[in-house]
């Protein structure tokens, strides 16, 4: 089981990607919904629930040979990603926006995803990238709504 808790925590292994494996792991999300199509906004939601679930779990098993929030694990970006394309609408413009987004509030942690990272075991490994996914979808929205309002 712990195999296949590190298996999931590093997103199919991707977590292991020798450059920016929180980019990599986010960007798995951003080809998926490029390729597949965007699952709507209850979609989103219903996926990035069911990943913020395993990844709790998952993480916390990983920290065990990893450590805490460990570069390796990322399915946090993957959760974090999945909220940020909540702002998008489907739009591949607007989902490369909101994946750039997305990694820079997640490299800058603005709060309280910076003290989130304090939280125990899975979820502080979780819950920074919630809100980081939270703050890129709402600045997508934002940002699509003033081009709109603009042209």
């Amino acid at each position: 089981m712990r195999a296949f808790a590190r298996f999931l925590a590093t997103t199919a292994y991707t977590g292991f990607f020798p450059v920016a494996p929180g980019t990599v792991g986010a960007l798995v999300v951003l080809i998926l919904l490029l390729a597949l199509g965007s699952p709507g906004f209850w979609g989103l939601v219903l996926w990035s629930l069911v990943v913020f679930a395993v990844g709790v779990w998952a993480s916390g098993e990983a920290e065990r040979d990893y450590g805490h929030d460990a570069g390796k694990i990322n399915i946090d970006e993957v959760v974090g990603m999945l909220l940020a394309a909540l702002g998008t609408g489907g739009g591949t413009l607007s989902l490369i926006l909101a994946f750039l987004l997305f990694r820079v509030f997640d490299v800058v942690k603005p709060f309280p995803a910076d003290t989130a990272q304090s939280l125990p075991g899975g979820w502080g490994v979780m819950v920074d990238d919630v809100v980081a996914g939270l703050y890129a979808a709402v600045a997508t929205l934002l940002l699509r709504w003033l081009v709109a309002a603009v042209f």
